[in-house]
């Protein structure tokens, strides 16, 4: 019994406080302690524990900016009551410099760092972070640790090792795609998980979700796949999306081939229940072996369904780009002062090109699906100007004068991936595509080995064929915009004017509304083409909706709207309110399936045996 007492102690020692001085040359690593049971006005309570600091100053971070969402978020924000302790729990000079970094005296004798932390769901509009890039503190019920928003780091001490100590009740698990080590359970109604890991990049890159258990395993191939579901109304369980998502993840790895970077991949999906404050922003974002993603509960299941294959078969593929090829800018991030990479056009551009290729190469859609995709980001990318070189935007992303442009790598970007595709094809007669380049640099460099920015394309040529230098001297660094039809009629495709159906308020994914965040108010967006119900209705650019048959709404409950129109039925009868030019109009209308004049790819009607023909199905089924 002594000894079992003894060796408790002991662990609980080694976990959750400094090492002591011993005279050893052994370096602890980073500690950083989270307490999940014990919270305090809705905030965690967290601690960091560096080894000892040979400097009299020190200055403590948390990010301004994390890799893969490319804007300015200042998790620091949601910092309280930061202080730095000796060694005897006094309280050392602190000198806030901003909203992300704290200046410590006297660091020679800092012990540690504590704060509490908010959380950004349940704070109206987020203050702007994107959810699946923030943090959810609901006790005893859910905890959405994107760990950027919790722990943060000692300037020049990024490098060291990360010891996560986090503190949980029994009633909550981790969906994480970390590995815990083992720990004895710290008494009947809490425990504590620990993690290690490399550095503080490592931190960043494994979101953990802690909810009730609902979680499903499968295996493809060598690679485990976890499923972890948090729906706060019960409407999906993780059993009730897994066969659909294994499907998509094993024709991803079919599609890739022998591409094989990770032996365990974890999918966090956050349901956001929209009629409480919750998250609101709903995509997903990327790590190198997980996907934290975060979706409305009151989808339907199709959409949902459908919604999760283009999503995170998107964040599926960062496996090879970022996380297996990507720049100095990239792997040496620097959270509070970033410099971005010039190549944008194949971290989001060719993962999104990939994330609707394989579909079609797999045959889970159709040609004229995927032509149809094509069509949309074509047509979305013309809300841009065509001329500025993707490389320049990309370097210059977080500037005010591109922000606003990021959306474009999802458009254009994936279109540059596209063309860049069918002129490897073009050149090797079908046997190589941009999988295949994409093979060969992850060869060349992979996770550990970083590019340097300005060599990239000289690497690419090289691996490829020269023409592919003035490829990219036009259409990605250079000015010139794609001439889609040149490379369309290489595979025997043309584009061709035709009517599309459009949802009431949403043409795919591009919204014919839009938010101002500092009234809350929803307003039509001006400069854009409306559908053939906007226009029957009468609405003008910029009027601002106030209620739809009788129901206000703003940015709180818009997406509640969005979806009920869904739900219409032909010849409803819908009474809009806006306010144009300070003035209230009624708009009345019947409701009818909404239409856009749109151009759209269709095959030629050439001979099986043509060049063109045996050149298309090298693209899409190569």
């Amino acid at each position: 019994m002594k000894k079992l007492i003894v060796a408790v102690a002991a662990i609980a020692t080694l976990y959750g406080c400094k090492t002591a001085q011993t005279g050893t040359d052994a370096e602890q690593p980073i500690i950083a302690n989270l307490d999940l049971v014990n919270i305090n006005e809705d905030r965690v309570s967290v601690s960091v524990d560096p080894d000892k600091i040979a400097r009299e100053q020190i200055t403590f971070f948390i990010p301004k900016t994390v890799p893969g969402t490319y804007s300015t978020d200042n998790y620091g924000k949601f910092i309280d009551d930061f202080k730095a302790l000796d060694y005897k729990g006094k309280e050392l000079k602190v000198t806030k410099i901003d909203d992300n970094s704290w200046q410590i005296s006297d660091a020679k004798n800092l012990d540690k760092v504590t704060y509490l932390v908010n959380d950004t769901f349940d704070i109206k509009g987020e203050e702007d972070v994107f959810s699946p890039t923030g943090t959810n503190i609901n006790e005893g019920e859910n905890f959405m640790l994107n760990l950027h928003g919790f722990v943060g780091y000692f300037d020049q001490l990024k490098e060291k090792n990360y010891r996560l100590v986090i503190k949980r009740p029994l009633s909550l698990i981790p969906g994480t795609s970390l590995t815990a080590v083992t720990k004895p359970q710290d008494s009947e109604t809490y425990t504590t998980d620990v993690y290690n890991v490399d550095r503080y990049f490592q931190v960043t890159d494994h979101p953990i979700m802690y909810a009730a258990p609902d979680t499903t395993k499968f295996m493809v191939d060598n690679m485990e796949v976890l499923i972890d579901v948090y729906s706060p109304n019960k409407k999906y369980t993780a059993k009730s999306i897994t066969p659909g998502i294994k499907e998509m993840i094993s024709a991803q790895k079919n599609f890739l081939g022998d591409i094989d970077n990770t032996d365990k991949y974890a999918i966090l999906l956050y349901l956001s229940d929209i009629d409480t404050i919750d998250a609101r922003g709903f995509g997903a974002l990327e790590h190198h072996t997980s996907t934290a993603v975060v979706l409305p509960e009151s989808m339907p299941a199709e959409a949902l369904q459908k919604t999760m294959t283009d999503v995170v078969s998107h964040e599926f593929f960062h496996i090879l780009t970022p996380l297996s090829v990507h720049s100095n800018e990239i792997h040496y991030f620097d959270y509070n002062d970033p410099k971005m990479s010039k190549h944008l056009w194949m971290y989001e551009g060719v993962t999104e090109y990939f994330a609707n290729l394989f579909q079609i190469n797999q045959g889970l859609i159709s040609n004229e699906d995927f032509y149809k995709r094509i069509a949309d980001k074509i047509k979305t990318s013309q809300n841009y100007d065509d001329t500025v070189p993707f490389t320049e935007m990309s370097e210059n992303v977080l500037a005010d004068e591109y922000k606003d442009s990021y959306y474009n790598v999802y458009q254009k970007g994936a279109l540059i991936g596209m063309a860049l595709d069918i002129r490897l094809r073009e050149l090797s007669n079908g046997e190589m595509g941009i999988l295949d380049l994409m093979k060969k640099l992850s060869d060349k460099y992979g996770k550990d080995r970083p590019f340097d920015d300005d060599k990239l394309i000289d690497d690419i040529v090289e691996l490829t064929y020269p023409e592919i230098q003035n490829f990219f001297e036009a259409y990605v660094s250079g000015h010139t915009p794609i001439p889609y039809d040149q490379f369309f009629n290489k595979v025997g495709l043309q584009q061709k004017e035709f009517e599309k159906n459009t949802g009431y308020f949403l043409h795919g994914n591009i919204p014919y509304i839009d938010a101002d965040p500092a009234t809350k108010e929803i307003f039509f967006r001006k400069g854009i083409t409306f559908n053939s119900f906007l226009k029957e209705l009468g609405v003008k650019g910029g009027d601002i909706l106030k209620s739809v048959n009788g129901k206000e709404y703003n940015v709180e409950n818009i997406y509640g709207l969005v979806m009920t129109a869904e739900s219409w039925e032909e010849g409803t009868e819908v009474s809009f309110v806006v306010e144009r030019d300070g003035e209230e109009i009624t708009l009345e209308a019947s409701t009818f399936q909404p239409t856009e004049p749109t151009t759209g790819i269709v095959e030629k009607d050439l001979p099986e045996d043509s060049a063109q023909v045996k050149l298309r199905q090298a693209w899409l089924k190569g």
